[in-house]
């Protein structure tokens, strides 16, 4: 069975896909719904109300919600949808954590080599603001949470809306686009994305999605996508911080520079360039083919001895 297929082990009627969907991915919406219907400046009020919290409860603030929404899908998939946590992870037998590792150290890598490249250039804009005791404070916050936001963002986009999605339209491509879309969407309250602009971000964002879904599809799990989102947010959250960002935390540098993102070298090039070249490392080590299959093959049901509903 393909990654895809696993949605087939469970209930599939399209009232628990509304309201699996609706439940969880309900912030989101209503995220998207705020950015539409709010004023700029009554946007740029709510920031500036955001950035008088202290940072370290601001961020639990901030990431505690998507632990709560995390288990409530756990929850419904198994006890709504009578399916196991496992077949929303992989088609393995069981999760290979060795592939979250290797994922999460080569965004890390990436991401640490060319900070310090750009900093050995040019640190005009970054402010050392390294402090031990609230560094550390950041830092046990980040490893605790943030594997929950990450968690349901990848298990809702890449796993239960791909899946579901999947086996509704009977192809692969077409959940790959859509859930790169949303995932793009949902994070249109984000305060970069003001500060940036809506289009600049949404490239970025939906070529991120897109980057993780293909790794989803070709490797028939969950478990890169998992590695690479959580290293890019804790890196994000542990090395740089700015005032125009989502993340306002007590990280080890500062960065004073007006908002803005060149939209060839900071948006195009990581994700028409970067991005497939990471796609390839990984299809170099995992020794993917088939990538027409994969990406672009039809979704059937298995033979009806190769699943069953979880009891």
């Amino acid at each position: 069975m393909n990654y895809i297929q696993l949605a087939y082990k469970g209930h599939r009627e399209f009232w628990m896909f509304l309201i699996t969907a609706c439940v969880v991915g309900g912030i989101f919406l209503v995220n998207f719904v705020f950015y539409l219907f709010t004023d700029p400046s009554e946007l740029d009020q709510a920031y500036e109300l955001m950035k008088q919290i202290p940072s370290n409860i601001s961020l639990i603030i901030n990431l505690i919600p998507f632990a709560f929404l995390l288990a409530l899908l756990f929850i419904l998939v198994k006890f709504m949808h009578q399916r196991s946590i496992l077949s929303l992870t992989t088609t393995r037998a069981k999760v290979d954590f060795g592939r979250i590792f290797f994922a999460f150290m080569m965004v890390a890598t990436f991401t640490l080599v060319t900070f310090f490249i750009g900093y050995s250039i040019d640190s005009s804009d970054l402010v050392f603001q390294f402090d031990p005791a609230k560094f550390a404070v950041l830092f046990l916050i980040s490893i605790i949470l943030f594997p929950f936001q990450i968690g349901l963002e990848e298990y809702l986009f890449r796993g239960y809306l791909m899946q579901h999605i999947g086996v509704m339209v009977k192809n692969k491509w077409f959940p790959l686009i859509l859930t790169s879309i949303l995932f793009g969407i949902a994070h249109s309250a984000n305060p970069e994305v003001a500060a940036i602009g809506f289009w600049k971000m949404m490239i970025f964002y939906i070529g991120t999605g897109l980057l993780l879904g293909i790794m989803t599809l070709m490797d028939e799990g969950l478990e890169l996508a998992l590695g690479f989102h959580l290293g890019n947010n804790l890196l994000a959250s542990l090395l740089v911080t700015a005032d125009w960002t989502a993340l306002q935390t007590d990280a080890i540098f500062r960065s004073t520079a007006e908002p803005s993102m060149s939209l060839i070298s900071e948006i195009l090039i990581p994700v028409l360039v970067v991005y497939p070249i990471m796609l390839l490392i990984l299809a170099k080590r995992y020794k993917w083919s088939n990538w027409k299959t994969h990406l672009f093959g039809k979704v059937e049901e298995p033979p009806k001895e190769n699943y069953k509903i979880i009891e």
